[in-house]
């Protein structure tokens, strides 16, 4: 599958976006997917991820309350609402996906996903 990220921008500390990354190539819904950030001079991190359904998901404990994934398989695009957003946000942010309806045991690990888009930079300023 073949994913392409988009919605980054430039936004003030406590503002919003909303990330979408549309996937191309395979059945989607044969899929779970991922998101993952990765600030300079820092290693990639698990941010979200959802199974094919979107009944399940998990969120990496900082972004709990504050971020959102969710899916429209209709539209082979998944979505990360980004809400009361921090300095430390600051990253580029990145799709992914995993083979398989239902997300691994280690969703939360780069490792886990096979394909990936191009990241899509947010920035929050003060």
């Amino acid at each position: 599958v073949q994913l392409q990220a988009s919605g980054g921008g430039l936004v003030q500390a406590g503002g919003s976006l909303r990330l979408s990354c549309a996937a191309s190539g395979r059945t989607f819904i044969g899929y779970s997917l991922g998101w993952f950030r990765q600030a300079p001079g820092k290693e990639r991190e698990f941010v979200a991820a959802i199974d094919w359904s979107g009944g399940t998901t998990y969120y990496a404990d900082s972004m709990k309350g504050r971020f959102t994934i969710s899916r429209d398989n209709a539209k082979n695009t998944v979505y990360l609402q980004l809400n009361s957003l921090k300095l430390e946000d600051t990253a580029d942010y990145y799709c992914a996906a995993r083979s398989g309806r239902y997300l691994s045991g280690n969703y939360y690990s780069p490792a886990a996903y096979s394909s990936w888009g191009q990241g899509t930079l947010v920035t929050v300023s003060s």
